[in-house]
């Protein structure tokens, strides 16, 4: 039997391998050409420490010098002597340049471009080595723009195994990818893009979870939604979508899809314009009831603009609870930047 191990490094990169039963993780992370942080390979050092983020796994031997009870406990692990009983998410203490590996290159075709509005277009892709390329939901990847020297970061809104991918991209104007979808893009166009990249992605569900999203921040929160659904999770999950104008509302008719796929989810949507034609208007921090962080055992995955962010990370904290997990991450249209709170 082979395992999936994701490794994911301190500088966003992410890289996959695989594992069989009876291998250690850093055994298979040389036999790919990842050399993570290693230095005794049998339990005594502690040099490849790392924190395992998902999965279960055989901790083997080791002294108490490199390893300690308690450390264990909490979620760390020695790949050097770890042997995986299932896929595994593993948060490794190196940057990728140390480990003398990089994100992965990959090239597509558009199969499909959706114009929502003029705030909001999609676009589908097929990837030619789609069996290579493997993610977890809630990442990004870095486009290269046709006709420019530069890329922009888009995260998934398909989950993993999707035979095809799928982002959402808010439109600027004079914005590079803005003005290449809404004036040039067609269907058989080319795109190259490198990753899958970021810390923010789907942890093994253990208890509610909150999930709130902020314009095209609805993308990874799709992807999240997407595995949920294959892996018939039955936790409570409750989304909260909020927009600036009716014309930025997209997916809705997905997200019922969600909604009758999956008993546990529920979901609601505001827009901050108050002549919206929207059943709710406001902002996302009006939609948070007591009963969505359930006083505090709740995992809150909140995707948007860096303004939204805050507002929400100040609304949790004026209600006095604190979540047992909150991952975020913030977004501008030319930049990203990726942070998660445990």
């Amino acid at each position: 039997m082979t395992f999936h191990v994701a490794l994911s490094f301190e500088d966003g990169v992410t890289r996959f391998v695989d594992c069989d039963a009876d291998e250690t993780v850093a055994d298979a992370s040389y036999r790919a050409r990842i050399n993570i942080p290693l230095d005794c390979r049998d339990g005594a050092c502690g040099t490849c420490k790392a924190f395992c983020e998902s999965g279960r796994y055989d901790g083997g031997d080791y002294i108490e010098d490199a390893l300690t009870d308690d450390e264990a406990e909490e979620g760390y692990c020695l790949p050097c002597q770890m042997v995986p009983e299932s896929d595994l998410v593993l948060q490794i203490a190196s940057t990728s340049l140390v480990a003398k590996t990089a994100a992965a290159s990959h090239s597509s075709t558009i199969t499909e471009v959706r114009r929502y509005s003029d705030t909001t277009i999609g676009f589908t892709v097929e990837v030619d080595d789609r069996g290579s390329l493997a993610y977890l939901p809630g990442q990004y990847v870095n486009i290269a723009v046709p006709g420019t020297d530069v890329t922009r970061s888009y995260s998934f809104s398909t989950g993993p195994n999707a035979g095809t991918l799928s982002f959402l991209v808010k439109i600027v104007d004079g914005g590079a990818m803005s003005t290449y979808l809404r004036e040039r893009a067609e269907v058989g166009d080319r795109l190259e893009f490198t990753g899958p990249m970021g810390s923010f992605f789907l942890r093994e569900p253990a208890r509610p979870m909150l999930l709130l999203a902020g314009g095209t921040g609805l993308a990874p929160l799709m992807a999240i939604l997407d595995t949920l659904r294959e892996n018939a999770v039955d936790r409570p999950v409750h989304l909260i979508y909020g927009v600036s104008s009716d014309a930025d509302l997209v997916e809705l008719d997905r997200l019922r899809v969600f909604a009758q796929d999956l008993p546990a989810f529920t979901f609601e949507y505001c827009v901050s314009d108050p002549d919206s034609a929207a059943p709710r208007t406001g902002y996302v921090t009006g939609l948070i009831e007591d009963g969505h962080v359930n006083d505090g055992d709740v995992d809150v995955y909140l995707c948007g603009p860096p303004p939204m962010v805050e507002a929400v990370r100040e609304h949790l904290h004026s209600t006095g609870v604190t979540p047992a997990n909150f991952y975020f991450e913030k977004f501008n249209p030319a930049a990203r930047e990726m942070s998660q709170v445990a």
